[in-house]
């Protein structure tokens, strides 16, 4: 059971976390082609679809903490300090998506007076949180596998 439970969180984290942070890094570049010239065929369509990725792929992505606490229970981690750290960061990473990054591109989509580069930094501060997580998930400080 715990393969099985690992194996879905790992998969959820590939196919549901990784579209949001390649769609979120691309939002930022489009925005300001799409501000540089008003009226450019095809930025505002462009910009409607990475935003509705970044959407939907974040909900699909609520998998990924509950089948992570599933597997950390099964194989008797909850208390570890690697994972408490992975839990605060990954509540932190949700909270910047949801709270300045989806409403900024929400902004920017609906032709509201938005910054790119305020988005591209939440963006970014998004997409290292995660890759922290990542890193955290791999190494797991104080592991008895030897990985």
């Amino acid at each position: 059971m715990t393969k099985f439970l690992l194996a879905v969180h790992v998969l959820a984290a590939i196919v549901a976390v990784g579209p949001v942070t390649v769609a979120a890094s691309m939002f930022p570049p489009v925005a300001r082609r799409a501000l540089a010239a008003p009226g450019a065929p095809g930025a505002t369509g462009t910009l409607a679809v990475l935003h509705k990725i970044c959407r939907v792929y974040a909900l699909v992505g609520v998998v990924v903490p509950v089948f992570g606490f599933a597997t950390a229970g099964q194989l008797g981690v909850l208390g570890s300090g690697w994972l408490l750290a992975s839990i605060v960061l990954t509540a932190l990473a949700a909270a910047v998506l949801a709270v300045l990054v989806l409403p900024a591109q929400h902004a920017l989509v609906e032709g509201r007076d938005a910054n790119p580069a305020r988005l591209a930094m939440f963006t970014g501060v998004f997409n290292l949180l995660w890759a922290t997580v990542t890193v955290l998930m791999i190494v797991r400080p104080g592991s008895t596998t030897g990985a």
